[in-house]
This record gives structure tokens, sequence and C-alpha cells, in this order.
């Protein structure tokens, strides 16, 4: 399946300007036959807004996400995406799967908060593996730091998910994560990883861009700078299931050693 991976941190504060914003990437990524669209870590509102955040948060099925439908539908393709969600009194860093016919997928909130930021603006989630099946894969999302979690990643691996899809808002100075762990979460669980950024100055905030897509085999499909943009690349599931005959990680391990993880 080709992977669009929107790099870009839209306009921070303004959900009308990054719904315009995911609509002409979608166009783009269509036209070049993906089937699926993945933006950044809360694309829809933008990451260092304040208590904007609250003001901005909407339920998984609210205003927002029906345009999102929409132009998912419009230009026939999945789109994975950040947001505020608002559920009751609580706030949820959280992410969306829409379908290409318009079908919310999947819904997932971020289970790791970082740093004082998100602690003092989001609820955890509490439900580690939320997949979906698309274009033949079972995807799986995360967000962020959940990543670097590698239980979190396992969990994944052991749930079937084929493509990890992770919205972020990586900043520095972890770009390591970028250009050296998600290749290894990527390879050590067998299964492709889409890790997509926001870039430049928010507030104290400096993001990174480097997104990328790694294979099972360890190796960056594709690569992004530290501007905007919009790339693409492929995750193939025959070259997914060659690599999980030949590497023996998951059939070698040995549960019963590993009780006191937990």
């Amino acid at each position: 399946m080709r992977t669009a991976l929107l790099q870009s941190s839209g306009r921070p504060g303004s959900v009308v300007e990054n719904l315009k914003v995911l609509d002409e990437a979608a166009a783009r990524a269509a036209a070049t036959g993906a089937g699926l669209l993945v933006a950044p870590e809360l694309f829809l509102t933008g990451y260092a807004i304040g208590d904007d955040v609250a003001r901005l948060a909407e339920p998984a099925d609210g205003d927002s996400a029906d345009a999102i439908a929409e132009l998912a539908g419009r230009h026939g393709l999945a789109v994975a995406y950040g947001y505020p969600e608002r559920a009751g009194d609580a706030v949820y860093n959280a992410a969306q799967l829409i379908g290409a016919d318009g079908t919310r997928l999947a819904n997932y909130r971020k289970t790791h908060l970082f740093g004082c930021f998100e602690h003092d603006h989001f609820h955890p989630g509490d439900q580690p593996v939320v997949q979906a099946e698309l274009n033949g894969l079972t995807v799986g999302l995360m967000i962020c730091y959940d990543v670097e979690f590698p239980e979190n990643v396992r969990a994944h691996a052991l749930a079937g998910t084929d493509l990890l899809v992770v919205p972020t808002a990586q900043m520095h100075p972890f770009q390591f994560v970028a250009e050296s762990m998600i290749p290894v979460r990527a390879f050590e669980n067998q299964m492709y990883v889409a890790y997509v950024n926001r870039v430049g100055r928010e507030g104290e905030f400096e993001f990174v861009g480097l997104s990328t897509l790694a294979g099972p085999d360890g190796v960056a499909r594709a690569r992004a700078g530290r501007g905007e943009e919009l790339l693409f690349a492929d995750a193939d599931p025959v070259t997914l299931a060659a690599s999980r005959e030949a590497n023996p990680y998951l059939k070698d391990r040995r549960p019963g050693l590993y009780g006191s993880l937990v």
C-alpha cells in the first residue's frame, strides 16, 4: 500500500486552515495512487497552543471527523491524523483512522504522555493496541512517545500489526528517535513503521521533521528532511511475509523468562 507522509505543522490554532492543508495533501497523495495519508500528532489544532487545546478539542465523531471523512471519500484514500479528543470532561491526545469510504475505522488515545505540557492538558489513554484492517494490511495506531516503549510496539507485533502508524511531535534534541530507533523498532518487531512528524518552532518546542517509513529489514523506505514535505513509500505485504519468514525474533521469544518486566 502506497503511504503518504505529511510532514507539516499546518497552521497552529486554526482547525479550518489545517483541514485545508489536509485536503490539499490528500489530493496530491491520491494522484500518486496512495491508499493512506498520515498527518502528525495534534495536526488538527496544532501542538503548542496552550489552553486552546481544551477549547478546540472535539469528540471522535465531531464536525472535523465528518469533514475528514468527506475529504477521504472525495479523494478515495484513508486518512490518519492527530487531534485533541474530548470525551465528557476529559481531553485525550488522540489519533483517528478514517477509511477511503469515510468510515471511522479506529481511534487511539496516547497512553504515554510526554513532559509537563501533555500531563497538564491531557488524560492518558489505557488501550495500548488499537488496529484496523486497511487494503490487506493490519494497521495499528500509536502516538509519538508511545513508540519509544519497546513493550508497546511488541504488543502490536504479537497482535499482528503489519503497519504501525505513528503521528508524532518529536522535538530537538531527540532526533535520534527518528534516525535510529524507528528503523530498529520496525526490524525487531517485523513490521512497517510510519513515523510522521511536525516541523519548525512552536512556542518552546522545535520540531525536527525527519519523518520516515521504515521496513521490516530496518531500512528507511523514505526519509524527510527538516522542512514541510509530502513523501511516499510502500508497505508491501509480500516483502513483509518474506521478512517474517526469514527473521526468527518473534518465533524465538521465551515469554516465560519475561515475567519480571511487569
